[in-house]
């Protein structure tokens, strides 16, 4: 009985590993990690605090150095508000000619619907929009 031991103790090891694998295989397969983009949104005045403080720290940035990264810091900021600004503006008149394209092909019995339908979807929208901020 006792040659019977050794064999029955690897084979239950083996087993209990085996477990451990395919469970580990599993969890990350079925938990993947979060993406990082997920929680709030730093403001930019706390993004240039951080990216100035990692830059001065890390690169031992000296004071010319930081003035001139925080100028170029403004400045990019700028162009992706203008960047931002004009391709809301696109946005805006592309739903803009939309509305008044259907507009065109309505009958007049049509329209006072066509407006309900687009108050109602700009009423979902808003109000998911709201908890979606929440």
């Amino acid at each position: 009985m006792k040659q019977w031991k050794l064999p029955i103790a690897l084979y239950l090891f083996l087993v209990f590993v085996s477990g451990a694998v395919v469970g580990a295989l599993g969890y990350r397969t079925y938990s993947p990690p979060t993406a990082r983009g997920v929680g709030p949104r730093r403001g930019t005045e706390q993004f240039h605090r951080q990216y100035m403080e990692e830059m001065r720290t890390r690169l031992n940035l000296n004071s010319d150095q930081m003035q001139k990264l925080e100028g170029i810091l403004n400045r990019t900021d700028e162009r992706f508000n203008d960047a931002r600004s004009q391709h809301n503006q696109m946005i805006r008149q592309l739903r803009e000619d939309h509305v008044a394209s259907v507009r065109e092909i309505l009958t007049p019995e049509q329209l006072p619907r066509y407006e309900q339908l687009r108050t109602e979807r700009e009423q979902r929208a808003k109000q998911l929009k709201e908890s979606k901020a929440r």
